[in-house]
């Protein structure tokens, strides 16, 4: 099977206020400020991909966004998210209030948006550190030994 070259190009992002939304994410990771194409509040995260915002009436449905940063990126936002007190969180759970965890010998941790979007910047991809890392990522499961073994 050949590898294909599909990319995430953009996704779309409820929020009640799309011009709020859109600035804390550009504060916090450090983007530049969005552009506005018909209804939206696009914020690019690179060249090829970018959040579109969009204001929506009545409850915003929580999702989960993930940026993989660089390990100096990641000690700029954390300090941002620092500086504004914003909560933050080990785990996906939100059960390890106030610590970052280290997942496949990485750094990451988790933290709300206006919008209650559950943002999440790691260093490491998912893992990528496999079962011989530190930390393997809780979700990297043991090999299973064939039966009869």
């Amino acid at each position: 099977m050949r590898i294909k070259t599909i990319r995430l190009n953009h996704t779309i992002v409820a929020a009640h206020d799309k011009d709020t939304a859109a600035k804390f994410l550009i504060e916090i990771l450090d983007l530049p400020a969005p552009s506005l194409i018909g209804p939206f509040a696009v914020v690019r995260l690179n060249d090829d991909t970018s959040l579109d915002y969009i204001d929506t009436e009545g409850e915003v449905t929580s999702q989960h966004y993930a940026f993989l940063v660089t390990e100096i990126e990641f000690d700029e936002i954390f300090e941002r998210i620092r500086e504004r007190h914003l909560s933050y969180w080990a785990d996906p759970g939100r059960h390890e209030r106030d610590q970052i965890n280290t997942w496949d010998d990485g750094r990451g941790l988790y933290f709300d948006d206006p919008n209650g979007h559950l943002l999440e910047i790691i260093t490491r991809p998912y893992g990528s550190g496999g079962k011989t890392a530190s930390r393997p990522h809780p979700l990297v499961q043991p090999t299973l030994e064939p039966k009869g073994t």
